[in-house]
């Protein structure tokens, strides 16, 4: 994935399993944030802060620690 790809892609960046039952919930927090240009959104369930897979992507590489939007 290149640091130019499109915000619609974006929003689908995932490690959560699909038949979580807060899945679709998370993914519209994810999509707002993006929407929006912040680079967290708060997790429904823990109330941590999450980066965006668009942050994720502008740091221009993996840090190794299994974010949730890791785009690499």
């Amino acid at each position: 994935m290149n640091k130019n790809e499109d915000k619609p892609s974006l929003f689908n960046i995932s490690r959560l399993n699909k038949s979580r039952s807060n899945y679709e919930k998370i993914i519209a927090l994810h999509k707002r944030a993006i929407e929006n240009n912040d680079d967290t959104y708060i997790d429904p369930e823990t109330g941590y802060k999450v980066f965006t897979a668009k942050f994720l992507l502008e740091r221009e590489s993996c840090c190794g620690s299994g974010c949730r939007h890791c785009p690499y």
